[in-house]
């Protein structure tokens, strides 16, 4: 099997529930593929794969996991010049009130 010939930074986010939101900081314009597991030994044997994103070309992006599964993140260069340096972080869920609930007066 065929090798990707290009570099690219590997974010293995693990178990991750449906609706979360993955937020990725970028210094310049990049690829970024949110994928399967399934989808990333695929793209790491060079091979057709699935991916959420495409070229980001402002930063920082935010990508929501679509379903229940093992993600994977890649930032990549393939077809841009240079280098670009890149982090990741789950975004909190905003939090919901907690206080006392009134029902509306007639």
């Amino acid at each position: 099997m065929a090798q990707i010939s290009f570099p690219y930074t590997h974010y293995d986010l693990k178990d991750i529930r449906a609706g979360v939101t993955i937020e990725i900081t970028l210094s310049a314009i990049a690829n970024v593929r949110l994928m399967t597991n399934a989808d990333f030994d695929l793209f790491r044997n060079g091979r057709q794969h699935k991916f959420l994103g495409g070229v980001a070309k402002k930063s920082p992006i935010r990508l929501t996991i679509p379903k229940d599964a093992h993600w994977h993140v890649v930032v990549d260069m393939e077809g841009h010049p240079g280098k670009a340096e890149s982090s990741i972080r789950v975004v909190p869920k905003p939090k919901t009130p907690t206080g006392p609930r009134f029902a509306n007066a007639t």
